[in-house]
């Protein structure tokens, strides 16, 4: 399907800003290839901290992750284009990519869910992941992989699906045994300094 005139626009718009001020292409090649590696961390620290408030964060995340990525495969059936490299001339593209479909952006989607779904439970840096989460989408057009539409509804889908996760896995009580289950083998082999003795350990969960 064609771009919008708008859509085209405004990629134009993000994407010469790297012609005009080279300096940024180093960082939004950063933020849009490598900034994966600082999330995947951050997600193994918050569950090593061996609270249960950030482990059941942990949890809702990656369901919120997998609800907004079904989302954006269902939606790419109904509408679809290439990356702005393969179909626009003199695009500033600074990072190899397969030529498919490019809506929604996956990127967008896995930032926005987990990141939303920090921001849920832990409001003081939360909004930094949120800041982190924006500023890799606005990198993946200004690498010349994505126009502002496919960003928009991934930020859309991550959000909408961490809500629908936030509000959803709390209550299912299959996810609360099987984290129970796997603290028992985790405490056995990895004995916690401090060990909660409460029995209603999960309770409020």
């Amino acid at each position: 399907m064609s771009v919008s005139q708008i859509n085209i626009d405004v990629f134009r718009m993000i994407n010469n800003l790297g012609n005009q001020s080279s300096f940024l292409n180093p960082i939004a090649i950063f933020f849009a290839e490598y900034m994966l590696y600082i999330l995947a961390l951050g997600m193994v620290i918050y569950w090593f901290t061996r609270t249960k408030q950030n482990r059941m964060m942990i949890i809702q995340a990656v369901i919120a992750f997998i609800l907004a990525e079904i989302a954006g495969k269902i939606s790419g059936l109904f509408y679809s284009h290439h990356q702005p490299f393969a179909d626009l001339p003199n695009v500033n593209q600074l990072i190899d990519h397969a030529i498919d479909n490019s809506f929604p952006s996956d990127h967008t989607i896995l930032f926005f869910s987990i990141c939303f779904s920090i921001w849920l439970v832990r409001k003081k840096e939360g909004w930094l992941w949120l800041i982190i989460a924006c500023f890799v989408g606005i990198s993946r057009i200004l690498v010349g992989v994505h126009y502002p539409i496919d960003i928009v509804f991934g930020a859309l889908f991550g959000i909408t699906s961490a809500i629908l996760s936030y509000w959803m896995t709390p209550k299912l009580t299959f996810l609360k045994n099987l984290l129970h289950a796997y603290e028992k083998v985790e405490d056995f082999f990895l004995p916690a300094k401090y060990k909660s003795h409460s029995k209603d350990k999960y309770k409020n969960f």
